[in-house]
């Protein structure tokens, strides 16, 4: 990969948001992916779901993530940074039901960022995720971090 256009560490500003992706959910995808990793009745049958506080067949929280992370990966094609992956997810919350025909949508803020004390070369940030449906109402959030190069390594460490 040419490093020219890539975002590195020392790209990222604190407070800096983005708004990216679109996600048409299909039934068909909610019960394939219900069947192979999470087989309850609301996610898997429509008269079992409609008995349920949902009301209506639903996707699993588990598969909402997976939706939002296909999203991610997206836009960081098109915003190609110098990402390493991730150590880890803080904070994660559904807060509403994705359904089949919700069309989704994420907004990303970077809520701070350090330099690694035991790698010179890498940095880590947070960020919040928001998730949101077609009727902007917040389906799911988290707060992720993030490993990124360091363009400079032996630039001194703040």
């Amino acid at each position: 990969m040419s490093e020219e256009g890539l975002r590195y560490y020392e790209d990222l500003e604190v407070g800096a948001k983005q708004a990216f992706g679109r996600y048409e959910v299909t039934r068909e995808e909610v019960v394939e992916f219900a069947r192979k990793y999470d087989p309850q009745a609301f996610h898997l049958d429509d008269e079992a779901a409609a008995k349920t506080h949902f009301g209506r067949l639903s996707a699993s929280g588990w598969h909402t993530c997976a939706m939002v992370m296909a999203m991610m990966v997206e836009n960081m094609a098109n915003t190609r940074q110098a990402g390493l992956g991730s150590p880890g997810v803080d904070n994660l919350r559904w807060a509403k039901p994705v359904y089949p025909g919700d069309v989704l949508r994420v907004e990303t803020e970077i809520l701070e960022k350090r330099r690694s004390q035991s790698r010179r070369d890498m940095g880590i940030f947070k960020s919040r995720s928001r998730t949101f449906n077609q009727n902007d109402e917040l389906v799911l959030e988290m707060v992720s971090n993030g490993l990124i190069s360091v363009r400079d390594p032996d630039a001194p460490i703040d």
